[in-house]
């Protein structure tokens, strides 16, 4: 058995072309540009990173990007000041606050702070309760809306599938569980500390893996035929790995998303479609 390979290198090309001419359209109805802000404090090196990555995501659907840059040593209060002043301003459709941030800021004060309406990355507690009880309007968090995205379009059967995530952050793990969820699966979150985890995670007939440890799974924890969501994105020596050892799930698994190609191009994709989403509701539309 040879896994499909499910190409989000692909998809996220085609997605981008389509939201050029939505995020066009709706900018020549209300006569305002799209804006995304994000918000960095320090130079970490993978914030700044990701920071680029946004800046080229922006560039092309044709969004006006702002960079707020401030500097390591930036107080709290400073921080919540730039924080407030893009909450308030209407030419600001959504924000972004990269992490990781300085050990002496305190990142839940900024979450707590960010205007949910403008929240693209789901994390506020009001956009992640909304999530989990599954109310509109809410933004799901990137990657596992990148994700959930890439199963449906292949056809993935959710009703009544045993899923397994191996995973419990905030912005991957548990929402991701809980998209599963939401389509009837069957659902497990694992993790690092989990007994028995390869046992765990070879019951599932869907297994996503968001651990952070490259090629910590291999095609040993997989049950034969299962579809395979491979979240991990660490840069080695050898180049990005997943947190799944490629050769061997691929060998055993019947979807796998592979990396580099697989979640990570639609990540920033589904950040783009979040930000149509604020920007029409901005708008009135």
């Amino acid at each position: 058995m040879s896994a499909q390979l499910l190409n989000g290198r692909q998809r996220a090309k085609q997605l981008q072309s389509e939201l050029k001419e939505r995020f066009a359209q709706r900018a020549a109805e209300a006569g305002s540009p799209p804006t995304l802000a994000a918000l960095q404090v320090g130079s970490d090196e993978a914030a700044s990173g990701y920071l680029r990555a946004i800046r080229r995501a922006c560039q092309g659907v044709g969004v006006t990007f702002r960079p707020v840059e401030l500097a390591q040593d930036s107080a709290q209060v400073d921080v919540e000041a730039a924080l407030s002043a893009l909450n308030d301003d209407d030419a600001v459709h959504g924000i972004m606050v990269l992490e990781p941030l300085p050990e002496h800021i305190d990142d839940s004060q900024l979450v707590d702070g960010l205007n949910p309406a403008k929240d693209v990355d789901g994390v506020h507690p009001l956009n992640a309760g909304r999530l989990a009880a599954q109310k509109e309007p809410y933004y799901v968090p990137a990657t596992p809306a990148g994700g959930i995205r890439l199963l449906e379009e292949a056809g993935v059967a959710f009703k009544g599938k045993r899923a397994v995530v191996i995973g419990r952050s905030d912005i991957v793990g548990k929402p991701m569980a809980l998209l599963l969820l939401h389509r009837h699966s069957t659902v497990t979150v694992a993790h690092s500390r989990t007994e028995s985890l390869p046992s765990v995670a070879r019951a599932a007939d869907i297994l996503c893996v968001a651990i952070g440890r490259p090629e910590m799974v291999t095609g040993a924890w997989v049950k034969p035929g299962a579809v395979v969501v491979d979240f991990g994105t660490t840069y080695t020596e050898d180049g990005l790995k997943g947190d799944c050892e490629r050769e061997s799930v691929e060998a055993v698994a019947g979807m796998l998303t592979p990396v580099p190609g697989g979640t990570g191009p639609m990540t920033n994709i589904m950040l783009m479609e979040n930000l149509l989403k604020a920007y029409r509701r901005a708008e009135g539309k």
